[in-house]
């Protein structure tokens, strides 16, 4: 499928609260790096190639960014790729970016207490120059208590300094939990064609429920971080010859078609891949297309 003229807003739109999006975002993992993410031999990307691909998401009408502070490499931060690609930032732009998990500048993990919570929802101000942030996930790390630690981020969002939140890496009982305490307008899980089966009860709830489920590694499944490999299941190969696309396209048109609540928000550094990304917005899977990858999904 032709990718040249087909615009973010193929895929509809959804509202984070008060924020209306198109479906089709983009994530900036990928894009301090090339290679797999937060490895320690990863080489920092081209910064005019990384500034270049945001402002190209822009222009093929991404209107929602997935980032975070401890998205960096040696020498490349996303937010601060965003910062100097998109500032004055536009009207419409959402940035969503995630708290929990914390890197020092050695790259070293640690995992945000109830109140660390605050020093890392300001990392992501200064470093996105930004007053407020639009959307702020806890993604769930660590054993302190999750009531805990959420109920910190809703008191930034009492103070102004959070729009909205969301939550991160969860099962249904942490979102009762945290909607109990704050409204709760997305959760960003791991899942796609054969990864997590498990979680299809949980994506419907999310949507009776009004909230956003925003996948992760949907393309790349189980390499997670690493990113996809070139191998692919004859299935989606397949049904991605039948629609003259690629094999990311289908598995990114599946997930958009689990239901108008479910977003995506995939991540390169690459130009191209990126318009094809956005162009999988407009591919629609038929009936029978979504029968032989429903049996994929579930092998």
């Amino acid at each position: 499928m032709t990718s040249q003229t087909i615009t973010a807003d193929s895929a509809g739109t959804w509202t984070l609260g008060d924020l209306k999006i198109n479906r089709i975002g983009f994530g900036t993992m990928r894009l301090p790096q090339t290679g797999a993410a937060f490895a320690d031999d990863a080489v920092p990307r081209d910064r005019d190639q990384a500034i270049g691909v945001l402002r190209r998401a822009i222009e093929l009408g991404v209107n929602h960014i997935d980032t975070a502070a401890f998205y960096f490499s040696s020498r490349r931060s996303a937010n601060e790729l965003i910062n100097a690609a998109l500032r004055p930032y536009p009207e419409d732009l959402v940035i969503t970016t995630k708290v929990g998990p914390g890197r020092d500048p050695s790259g070293e993990w640690s995992h945000a207490t109830a109140r660390e919570l605050r020093g890392q929802v300001e990392e992501n101000l200064r470093q996105l120059g930004r007053d407020h942030l639009d959307v702020v996930n806890l993604r769930i790390v660590g054993s302190d208590s999750f009531a805990e630690r959420f109920g910190a981020l809703a008191e930034l969002r009492e103070a102004g300094l959070i729009r909205h939140l969301g939550i991160s890496n969860v099962s249904p009982e942490h979102l009762a939990e945290a909607r109990a305490i704050a409204p709760v307008v997305c959760v960003q899980n791991m899942y796609g064609i054969g990864v997590r089966p498990e979680h299809d009860a949980f994506v419907r709830a999310c949507g009776e429920q009004g909230v956003a489920f925003v996948p992760f590694y949907s393309i790349a499944g189980s390499r997670r971080e690493g990113g996809a490999d070139g191998t692919e299941s004859e299935v989606v190969r397949a049904v991605a010859r039948a629609h003259g696309a690629s094999p990311a396209q289908v598995r990114l048109a599946w997930t958009l078609q689990r239901g108008p609540h479910v977003l995506a928000i995939p991540g390169t550094g690459d130009p191209a891949h990126l318009e094809a990304n956005v162009a999988a917005g407009a591919l629609r899977l038929s009936e029978e297309d979504l029968a032989a990858l429903e049996a994929l999904h579930h092998a």
